[in-house]
């Protein structure tokens, strides 16, 4: 039975007798499953759902869509009693002494899931949304890491809710349904079980966008005839081809289907383009009985059939983290592009229930790799910012992946755009830390080259760690992303808390080890370092301090009082904060801070030289005790970007782009036409003026609508005018 089918048997169950006897079609009711479901319709008597029927029914069918999935028999209990918790006056403990821990330790687990069931999701519209997605990926991932079966039975009792959504309110409906798609499914997806997650991503499309459902639906509906006439077509051929080639019919089986609404959808997105214009609607999957036919039978398309190479994947030679193994190719059949999925009855099973398949079939497929969950919940130990733990578990959870190699041949799962740098960080973080060159394919490519699939990728490491603080949003993996930025944070902080010493210790003409005690004295150690970043905190903890460096220094009171108080004072692009006077900004020669860059100030005489706070020759400058002053940049000039951005080739959209960048209030300084190999105008690069709004708003603004290919500050410390 499909899930499809199966969906429709649960959605015509609204007595608890007919859930109970589809419950025992798919598990053996054992003495602690009767157990569970006495208790369950005991504890949710009088309780009664949106629809009318009693609430009890929608445990026991939540259990057997476990069951369906193979679930253990703590599992299925566990499914009976996971909203024993949430709604009745029943509690943990008493679960643990009327089943066992384990069973305990699932509900609970199942419990702190729920507890975030009933938050709000922002509207689509806000730019909090995905804030509020992150945080709600955070608490369900974390809450269910110690035991992926808590996601599995969570995952069916998010089915069963969606299969009987219709009873709910249209904002309801629409809340649940965002909530499903941004988090369930792609559990779903990374776990393997492509059943719960193509049912959780179609159903949800219907509610969150029914227009675009219905554009897509209606044109299905109305090509139908076609369609299947086209796919029976082709399908017959492979069969007969397969026959002529030894095959018998008992050797496999052939299914035909037009692909997903959500994934023709998502197709249509990324490529911009109509549903008229979705060359592989029609796929058939063509499954045998051992690998070996499977290469048969891509023999077999490819000598009759003229195949997309580009289309063309072997995920049983390289198979997906989450054990899916299937050889993928997309063949001409005469007027009709048809993809075609080849693998055994055991990829099959695994394909379909993912993770599930090991306990329903107590075997098939790769064992799919769960280091993922451990790596979210690690990173997350580290991660203060829900943006950057999203960030993570987006790339985690939804990504569409390539296959590159060591020299050694171990296979790395990457992103689609992944660079060479994320995949030194994905070997080892050190690695990433430490990368200073990479080979690919035996030749040498910058750390920032684009990886494809199939690489083989060689990193070196230097003696020296690399912080990349600019190349945070270069490289495309969260991991790489939260690592640079992680290490960054802390190297700042540590730079920030010398600096912070220094400047008191200049200040005041005192020892650094001199500074030090007076901080303690005045319980300020743990904060000194927004000394070298917040000038009214810096002049806070000079007025704490000077009373130490006047006792010592027996200073009559008359002179006391303005000896060391911190004067503002401004110049064409840097403010300085100093007791002393200066009488000129420099920028050294070797770093080139631009503006919005973290920087510091050494003091010689009565100038001031200004340097990059990551700058080497800076950090040497501050381990030998160079004077130094605090320093930041000025706001009174506008930042200046460069941008690239690669437009479609089409009349107007230049003008729509500069009237967009107008609507923004963003001031187009200059604009270069770029030139294809055609002859067209493919890219533009443009000097922009921004307004004072946050930089990461308008990027963000940008990439949302245009192919953004380059966007960096300009404003370095040598070219302001």
């Amino acid at each position: 039975m499909t899930i499809d089918e199966f969906a429709g048997k649960i959605q015509a169950s609204v007595d608890i007798e007919t859930s109970i006897s589809i419950l025992k079609t798919y598990t053996k009711i054992t003495p602690s499953i009767q157990k569970a479901i006495d208790f369950s319709i005991k504890q949710h008597s009088g309780q009664f759902r949106k629809s009318g029927e009693e609430y009890v029914n929608h445990p026991i069918l939540v259990a057997a869509l476990v069951g369906y999935y193979g679930g253990d028999e703590s599992m299925i209990v566990a499914g009976l009693l996971h909203d024993v918790v949430e709604d009745t006056d029943c509690d943990i403990e008493t679960i643990d002494s009327m089943f066992n821990k384990e069973v305990g330790d699932l509900v609970e687990g199942l419990t702190k899931i729920m507890e975030i069931r009933d938050i709000e999701l922002i509207p689509s519209n806000s730019s909090e949304k995905i804030i509020s997605s992150a945080l709600t990926f955070r608490k369900m991932l974390l809450a269910s890491i110690s035991d992926v079966r808590v996601l599995i039975i969570k995952l069916c009792d998010r089915m069963h809710n969606m299969m009987t959504l219709h009873g709910l309110s249209p904002a309801k409906q629409k809340r649940i349904s965002e909530e499903t798609v941004v988090v369930y499914g792609p559990i779903a997806h990374r776990l393997g079980i492509s059943s719960i997650k193509n049912y959780l991503e179609d159903t949800s499309f219907f509610y969150v966008m029914p227009h675009e459902y219905k554009k897509i639906d209606d044109y299905i509906h109305e090509h139908k005839q076609q369609l299947q006439l086209r796919l029976n077509h082709f399908a017959s051929k492979i069969r007969a081809l397969m026959t002529k080639d030894g095959f018998n019919d008992g050797d496999f089986t052939i299914l035909k289907r037009v692909k997903h609404h959500y994934s023709i959808y998502l197709k249509m997105q990324r490529k911009g383009i109509s549903i008229e214009e979705v060359l592989d609607l029609l796929a058939i999957r063509v499954i045998v009985k051992n690998t070996i036919d499977c290469y048969k039978v891509l023999g077999i398309i490819h000598q009759k059939f003229n195949p997309l190479i580009a289309r063309f994947k072997d995920y049983i030679a390289i198979p997906k983290e989450n054990g899916y193994q299937t050889i993928h190719t997309t063949v001409f059949d005469d007027k009709s592009i048809i993809e075609s999925q080849i693998r055994t009855y055991d990829m099959d099973k695994t394909a379909e229930f993912g993770l599930a398949a090991h306990w329903k079939y107590k075997s098939g497929g790769l064992n799919p790799k769960l280091e993922w969950l451990n790596e979210l919940k690690t990173q997350n130990e580290e991660i203060e910012n829900i943006e950057e733990f999203y960030e993570i578990a987006k790339d985690n959870l939804y990504s569409e992946d390539i296959a590159v190699f060591s020299p050694k041949g171990d296979i790395f799962t990457l992103p689609r755009s992944a660079t060479a740098l994320d995949f030194a960080y994905e070997v080892h973080t050190e690695i990433g830390i430490f990368a200073k060159e990479a080979y690919v394919n035996k030749q040498k490519v910058p750390l920032l080259s684009e990886l494809k699939n199939g690489d083989i990728v060689r990193v070196v490491t230097s003696d020296e760690p690399k912080f990349r603080c600019s190349w945070v949003n270069s490289v495309k993996t969260g991991k790489a992303r939260n690592t640079i930025r992680l290490n960054c944070r802390q190297k700042i902080k540590e730079i920030n808390s010398k600096i912070a010493i220094n400047l008191l210790a200049n200040t005041f003409g005192a020892k650094k080890q001199k500074i030090e005690k007076w901080l303690e004295k005045e319980n300020l150690s743990k904060k000194a370092y927004k000394i070298a970043t917040d000038s009214i905190y810096f002049k806070d903890v000079v007025n704490a301090l000077k009373k130490y460096a006047n006792n010592e220094r027996m200073i009559f009171p008359l002179l006391k009082i303005n000896r060391y108080k911190i004067k503002k004072q401004k110049f064409e692009n840097i403010v300085v904060y100093s007791s002393g006077h200066i009488s000129n900004v420099y920028f050294d020669f070797c770093c080139h801070p631009k503006r919005g860059d973290s920087i510091m100030g050494f003091k010689r005489g009565n100038d001031v030289f200004v340097h990059h706070k990551l700058c080497k020759r800076a950090a040497d400058l501050m381990d030998s005790s160079e004077k130094m002053v605090f320093v930041k940049w000025t706001r009174d000039a506008p930042e200046r970007y460069k941008l690239i951005v690669s437009l479609e080739n089409k009349k107007g959209i230049l003008a729509s782009f500069l009237a967009y960048l107008a609507k923004m209030q963003i001031n187009l300084v200059t604009i270069e036409l770029g030139k294809s190999e055609e002859g067209h105008a493919d890219y533009f690069e443009m000097i922009l003026e921004l307004p004072d709004i946050p930089v990461d708003s308008i990027r963000k603004n940008l990439k949302s609508k245009y192919s953004v290919i380059e966007f960096v500050s300009i404003d370095d410390a040598y070219k302001v005018s």
